[in-house]
C-alpha cells in the first residue's frame, strides 16, 4: 500500500536524484570529456557527432527542470531514449557498472528510475505543482 503522507516526498527525492545526476553527467561530458572529445566519443561508437550536443543540452535542460519539478512526467520520459543509448554503448562490457568502461546495468537503472519518475509526477517542493495548485483554488 502507498503511504499518500510520504509518497511525495518519495517521489521529490527520487526527482532531485534524477535531476542532479543528469546535470552531473552533463558537466562531465563538458568539463572533463570536452565538447570536441564527446563528439569524438560518439562518433567512435557509431553514435553522429552531432547527437552530443543534443544529449549535453538535454541532459542540462532535463535536468534542471527536473530539479525545479517543471513538467516532470514529460522530461523523464524524454530523457529515457538517452538512457537506454548510454545502456547500448555499454552493453559490450557486460553487467558490471565497475568493469572496464563500465556495465550497461546503471544506464538501465536510472531509464527504469525515469520511468518511475514520469508514473510518480512531481511529487512534493515542485516549481510545477506549486503553480497548477494555485490555479486550481481560484474561483471559476
Amino acid at each position: 500500500m502507498i503511504d499518500n503522507r510520504t509518497a511525495p516526498y518519495a517521489a521529490f527525492i527520487l526527482r532531485m536524484s534524477l535531476g542532479v545526476m543528469f546535470i552531473a553527467h552533463a558537466m562531465l561530458k563538458l568539463l572533463v570529456f570536452t565538447l570536441p572529445g564527446t563528439v569524438q566519443f560518439f562518433q567512435s561508437v557509431g553514435y553522429p557527432g552531432f547527437l552530443a550536443y543534443i544529449v549535453i543540452a538535454a541532459e542540462l535542460m532535463g535536468g534542471t527542470l527536473l530539479v525545479l519539478g517543471a513538467y516532470t512526467r514529460w522530461v523523464a520520459l524524454a530523457l529515457i531514449p538517452i538512457l537506454l543509448g548510454a545502456a547500448l554503448v555499454h552493453a559490450p562490457n557486460g553487467w558490471v557498472f565497475s568493469a572496464p568502461n563500465g556495465g550497461w546495468e546503471y544506464p538501465v537503472f536510472l531509464a527504469l528510475a525515469a520511468l518511475v519518475q514520469a508514473l510518480l509526477g512531481d511529487g512534493a517542493l515542485a516549481l510545477r505543482a506549486a503553480s497548477a495548485g494555485v490555479a486550481r483554488r481560484q474561483p471559476a
